[in-house]
């Protein structure tokens, strides 16, 4: 899984990242002659670099107190972080463990865990052929979203569990991705020890900018009238959104499948909003990516959605996909009163914080 700022005001709420600290990295690794690059995970650029020999490297120099920086060896994506914090860090590439304070070992741990899911994901995808990967598209886009889940599930964990130290801005980026930009606005407001650091505004804009990149589902289509769905229910009836947009009501088009694990994971979060808004004027329309009527009839049965359920039964090629650049689910469109959208990719907290302003509590 691409406001208004207040760091300002919050400058003493933790050491100036203007004062300079200094740094010294070590550690090994079994590439002989290959280039170790010490990065700045605030700029994304390497601040130096050394080739292997006797299966070490070592890095000296200062940078700013406290910043988020990490080790990367040539040819790999994978990124051991930590924090300048005037400790010094050994780092081990080749299992990306490392020893230095106690921050930075929680962190190296946090990492670690938080990926495993991921590894064996792309380490599996990586032995597929073009020709397996498309055959098998479906079980993967599921098992995928099952990763994003579990790592968006796990930086949320950190957010709660380290929020009086640095390590969450590790995780800042997922955060985001599941909480919403707002979430930026509230940490700071609460004045958590990370929130004037300049990496975490940096994660927010990451997320913001991917957002706004042609093509994302996310938000393309914010001010625009929506475009008209004609599907089938599970009876066979044909409805179209339309039926539901206007006269009051807001409708929230969610696009899902029985096989999407998020999806199904989010269903309780929208059910609450469902019950609490309905009376007031909120509906919901769901807009199946399925290609198995039964598989898709039991899911309905199972997670007792109560709206209008459509779909025309074709998987990723389902209509609506091109016509609102649906690329991954779960997803979603909220429609006002007078048919324009006004908001897309609402989860969790997200979407019941746009609900309580539309409608009150």
């Amino acid at each position: 899984m691409k406001k208004v700022l207040l760091m300002a005001a919050l400058a003493v709420a933790v050491p100036s990242m203007a004062q300079q600290v200094n740094y010294s990295v070590s550690g090994t690794y079994t590439g002989e002659g290959k280039k170790i690059y010490l990065m700045d995970q605030l700029t994304e650029k390497a601040l130096d670099s050394m080739v292997v020999a006797g299966g070490k490297f070592s890095f000296k120099g200062t940078a700013p107190k406290d910043a988020l920086m990490a080790v990367r060896a040539e040819g790999k994506s994978w990124q051991t972080p930590f924090f300048n914090d005037g400790t010094p860090v050994a780092i081990n590439v080749n299992d990306s463990t490392l020893t230095g304070s106690p921050l930075n070992e929680r962190l190296t741990r946090y990492d670690i865990e938080s990926s495993i899911p991921s590894r064996a994901f792309y380490e599996k995808v990586s032995k597929m052929t073009e020709e397996q990967l498309q055959a098998h598209l479906e079980e993967l886009s599921e098992e995928n979203n099952k990763v994003m889940t579990a790592q968006i599930a796990f930086a949320n964990k950190i957010f709660k569990e380290e929020r009086q130290t640095l390590i969450p801005l590790a995780f800042a980026q997922l955060y985001f991705f599941d909480n919403g930009l707002e979430a930026y606005d509230e940490l700071v407001k609460e004045k958590v020890p990370f929130a004037s650091h300049p990496y975490l505004k940096k994660a927010k804009d990451d997320i913001a900018e991917m957002m706004k990149q042609d093509g994302s589902p996310k938000m393309d289509f914010i001010g625009q009238q929506f475009t008209d769905l004609e599907m089938a229910d599970p009876d066979g009836k044909m409805h179209k959104i339309s039926e539901l947009v206007g006269s009051g009501k807001w409708v929230l088009v969610d696009f899902w499948a029985s096989w999407c694990g998020p999806c199904r994971a989010e269903m309780p979060n929208v059910l609450e909003a469902y019950n609490k808004y309905h009376a007031k004027g909120f509906e919901v329309i769901g807009v199946s990516f399925d290609q198995k009527k039964a598989a898709w009839v039991k899911a309905i049965q199972q997670l007792q959605m109560p709206w209008l359920q459509i779909s025309d039964l074709k998987g990723w090629n389902c209509a609506a996909a091109p016509i609102y650049k649906i690329d991954a689910i779960p997803d979603n469109i909220l429609i006002d009163p007078q048919g324009k959208i006004v908001g897309r990719g609402l989860r969790g907290n997200v979407l019941q914080k746009k609900l309580q302003k539309i409608f009150g509590e």
